[in-house]
């Protein structure tokens, strides 16, 4: 097994045996990355945590070089995947118990205190230097001592303090100035009845703050020392109480199930950190398993409530009972209390305050169960005593003055298939997977992981994979839990009601208060007090600010119970004239191409920026092609075209073929010829992007065929040049993109007319006339800025590094190419990004930056499904690793070029395939002119 220790040397250990030959450097920049485990750490982090300000001029390449040599050991140990790279990073993902820092984290908050004090094996990150290490380690040793301090008070507490004497002089004796420690030694001292010793420890703090801060000891310790000085009796333990008969304490809480699971959160907070008297209350959704917690933490807390565990069901929502009044339940409560008949008053004031009485000197643990609303469980609130009271509710009780609120989620995967293998047994231990697939198609909701285990636990012949079968029609598993959902849903306001029912017909994932309102045809602010309204009472779930959604199975009770009365119809047509508000943000150049949309019968919400537009667009987009694809079949061509500029700049690609096969359909079955050839240009440029280039080639010529407009025609003749240009087929791609370029100066579309000098430049220079192809990019640069095209501009920016390059000004091309990608950045276009990268590195001198920079290149070409650049990123690599005398690295990104090119059919698997067998011939060949495409 692999584990690593941060809490003393850092090593990587397997099977007990730390590796060695790992510099310190490296482990420094390993612990770092295990500290911020899950997070994605950029290089430019890393250096800052490694130098702070000094960081020299070889930092990157000094952390590529940690990075490598972290990966090489990681792979010897067989943990190849634990330490990822990402677009912005790296980031490690450490498995459960592998890091013991993490490790002593979970066991203090689970209380084992002495388990991870023995965890620590020296000062944390003991024989690492990095800038980041000396806060680091004095938060770390901070936490121990704090732990420790905590264990102390727990064995003083038990009459320990004999044993902890010689223990706790040490650590004193190491941290003299530590409050808290000080105080522990005075205080085991004295009771170990060594007064004088104890007075002399407390004068020896009292002295040593002086002399280092200035300071006097806080009050808690001056008491301590003033208590020691008289003796104080309150100081020594308590005798053992006498036996004497007494009556049992009164409780009234149901049975505490033995098969209960996680929440060790939850737990954590209601037990570990529980301070004393307080009115808690627990809320979520039907099923979520609150009266279950409530009652198993009321267990746990019983020993420091000896007067009363006292249990009430509200019945808020059981089904054929109306709500307790607060008359009976206080009438319940002062009788489970002990309170005879004749003593309990008649009126519900009355009954408050002799229950507030009652309760005043006496420790009582109170569970109000099932409750409906604040109104209803505040007049059962104890006054000024030592009570604690814990309220389950459906609804979240925001106006209960004072009252803890603690928000009930579904159980983590853990916690799910622990319960579920409590309550199945064996079976559950041999299908893992099963078990899997049966707690996601329960949504992790406690009660139908219940359901459905009882089901299987009493059918000894079913396994887990017969259940998931059956469980993947939902309505089986409503069965058993829409009792539940029914009861929330009927104590719902009937406009609560409604947007409940038509929420079940959104086919996206969630809404935000525009697309609800849009949905029941209702101002926005109505739609959001409804939304809050739903929330407020655990039929909707919120991730994020703004946005709702559903529990899966809430989501299908809510199917069950719908009726469309034209809601997807409206909330359609919302999300096309929001988008066309979003492109019009985005591309004002192109707002001419949406002209065709018809404007909105009711006004929408106005979007103010480009920020706020691909905000809205990034956070709809599944909704949206969900709801074209589940939706009415209207309106399909305008949103195809209203979208397209978004999802082909954002590299969307299968979200776009999705959406443009949809219009395509939809306009054959309605004859209509002008989104047919719209549809299958837009088909043909998305799968060129992807490069699947029979399949552009194929949807270009049917659009040619359909076309009568000369933007659409000239649109598909550019793809055509473009799918050209990849094969190298330089006299056809000139044809098409000659025949491009008359179109659109003939439709004076100057937008198209950019596009396409930008392409012919590259054919023109690949034949060797660069002076040409420099002009037309000149022109194609000017015409992007004149339209305001910043992403067609970073595109000819690129073309130009690359001719610039060809012709020898290395200098200049990295300029261009690094203006290209800065551009690229700013718009969130990662596609073009990963050409501009490589087209950078193709330009570099050193080969070493290749590597960089191909590597960046290749990690946003796999983010966005990029294979040509891809490919171009593997060969870049392979001829910079053999310039740098890495043949093996050669090889691998060679052979994964060969691969790309050989799927995508173009003349660049040739190239590279003799270039493997050279460095299969000799491992050291000359670096190439040429590190890419």
């Amino acid at each position: 097994m692999l584990r690593f220790t941060l809490l003393g040397p850092v090593q990587m250990v397997v099977d007990g045996v730390p590796l060695t030959g790992i510099a310190p450097r490296h482990r420094a920049v390993l612990a770092y990355l295990l500290l911020n485990a899950g997070r994605v750490i950029s290089i430019e982090r890393l250096s800052d945590a490694m130098w702070g300000y000094d960081r020299p001029d070889t930092a990157r390449s000094q952390i590529h070089a940690s990075i490598t040599a972290i990966r090489k050991a990681l792979r010897g140990a067989g943990a190849v995947r634990l330490l990822e790279t990402r677009a912005g990073g790296y980031v490690a993902r450490p498995e459960p118990g592998q890091v013991d820092a993490q490790e002593f984290t979970d066991l203090v908050a689970a209380g084992e205190l002495r388990r991870a004090l023995d965890l620590w094996s020296g000062e944390a990150l003991e024989d690492v230097h990095a800038h980041y290490v000396g806060g680091v380690r004095e938060l770390w040793n901070d936490r121990r001592l704090s732990a420790y301090e905590r264990l102390v008070e727990g064995e003083l507490a038990a009459g320990r303090h004999g044993a902890l004497l010689d223990e706790l002089a040490a650590q004193v004796s190491a941290n003299p100035l530590r409050e808290k420690l000080n105080g522990h030694l005075v205080l085991a001292l004295h009771r170990a009845g060594r007064q004088a010793d104890a007075l002399a420890a407390a004068r020896a703090y009292r002295t040593a703050l002086a002399d280092e801060q200035g300071l006097d000891p806080g009050h808690a310790f001056t008491e301590l020392e003033r208590a020691v000085l008289t003796d104080d009796p309150a100081l020594r333990l308590p005798d053992a109480a006498p036996v004497v008969s007494a009556p049992a304490p009164r409780s009234t809480l149901p049975y505490d199930i033995p098969d209960f699971s996680g929440r060790a959160a939850e737990l954590e907070r209601l037990v570990d950190t529980h301070q004393g008297p307080a009115v808690v209350t627990i809320d979520g959704m039907a099923g979520i398993g609150k009266t279950t917690l409530a009652v198993h933490v009321a267990h746990r807390l019983a020993a420091r409530y000896p007067d009363g565990r006292l249990f009430l069901d509200l019945q808020a929502h059981t089904a054929g009972r109306e709500p307790v009044d607060a008359a009976a339940a206080l009438e319940a409560l002062l009788r489970q209390l002990g309170v005879p008949a004749d003593r309990i008053p008649v009126t519900p004031a009355e009954r408050s305050a002799l229950w507030r009485a009652e309760l005043a000197e006496r420790r009582v643990l109170a569970v109000l169960d099932n409750a409906l609303d604040a109104e209803q469980v505040r007049p059962l609130l104890p006054g000024h005593s030592d009570t604690l009271v814990l309220i389950t509710s459906r609804r979240r009780l925001v106006d209960l003055d004072g009252a803890h609120a603690l928000s009930v989620d579904v159980l983590e995967e853990e916690d799910a298939a622990e319960m579920f293998e409590r309550i199945v047994g064996e079976r559950a231990r041999h299908e893992p997977d099963a078990v899997r697939e049966v707690l996601r198609l329960c949504g992790r909701l406690p009660l139908a992981i219940r359901i459905s285990a009882a089901r299987l636990q009493h059918r000894p012949r079913w396994s887990v994979s017969y259940l998931a079968g059956r469980l993947r029609d939902h309505r089986r598993l409503l069965d058993g839990v829409s009792a539940a959902f029914a009861l929330s849903y009927e104590q719902l306001h009937e406009d609560e009601r409604r947007m409940f029912r038509l929420l079940g017909l959104v086919p996206g994932r969630d809404i935000d208060a525009c697309g609800a309102a849009a949905l029941a045809g209702i101002p926005e602010e109505e739609a959001e007090e409804l939304l809050e309204g739903l929330l407020d009472a655990h039929m909707l779930l919120q991730f994020e600010p703004g946005r709702y959604t559903f529990h899966d199975l809430l989501r299908e009770h809510a199917r069950s119970i719908a009726e469309d009365d034209g809601a997807v119809l409206r909330l359609l047509t919302y999300y096309l004239h929001r988008s066309r508000a979003a492109m019009d943000r985005l591309y004002p150049y192109s707002v001419a191409q949406r002209e065709g949309i018809p404007q909105p019968a009711a006004p929408i919400a106005p979007i103010r920026d480009a920020a706020e537009a691909i905000a809205w667009l990034d956070a709809e987009r599944s909704n949206i092609i969900a709801t074209a694809v589940h939706g009415p079949e209207i309106c399909l061509g305008m949103l195809a075209l209203a979208l397209r500029p978004y999802l082909d700049r954002q590299a969307h690609h299968d979200d776009a073929l999705t959406l443009h096969t949809l219009a395509l359909q939809r306009s054959r079955k309605l004859g209509d010829r002008e989104v047919q050839a719209r549809a299958l240009t837009d088909l043909a440029w998305t799968y060129w992007r992807l490069g699947e280039y029979e399949q552009a080639e194929e949807h270009a010529h049917q659009a040619l065929e359909a076309c009568e407009e000369a933007y659409e025609r000239a649109r598909a003749l550019l793809t055509l040049g473009n799918v050209a240009v990849r094969r190298r087929r330089d006299r056809q791609a000139e044809q098409y993109l000659d025949q491009a370029l008359d179109l659109s100066r003939i439709g004076a579309d100057t937008w198209g007319e950019a596009q396409v000098l930008g392409v012919l430049a590259l054919v023109l220079d690949r034949a060797g006339r660069p002076e040409e192809a420099r002009r037309h990019l000149d022109l194609a640069l000017a015409l992007h800025r004149k339209v305001g095209n910043p992403a067609g501009e970073a595109v000819v920016l690129d073309h130009l590094g690359v001719v610039l390059r060809h012709q020898g000004d290395l200098a200049q091309a990295r300029t261009r190419h690094e203006q290209a990608a800065a551009l690229c950045r700013r718009l969130g276009n990662t596609a073009d990004e990963a050409a501009a990268l490589n087209g950078l590195a193709e330009a570099a001198d050193d080969p070493a930056r290749a590597v960089e920079e191909h590597t960046a290149a290749l990690t946003l070409a796999g983010l966005t499904r990029n294979r040509p650049e891809q490919a171009r990123a593997h060969d870049g690599l392979a001829r910079a690793h053999l310039a740098l005398g890495r043949p093996e690295q050669a090889r691998e990104h060679g052979r994964a070029a060969l691969g790309l090119y050989g799927e995508l059919g173009v003349p660049e698997a040739d190239e590279v395939r003799a270039f493997l067998e050279q460095v299969e011939e000799s491992e050291f060949r000359p670096q190439s002119d040429r590190m890419g495409v």
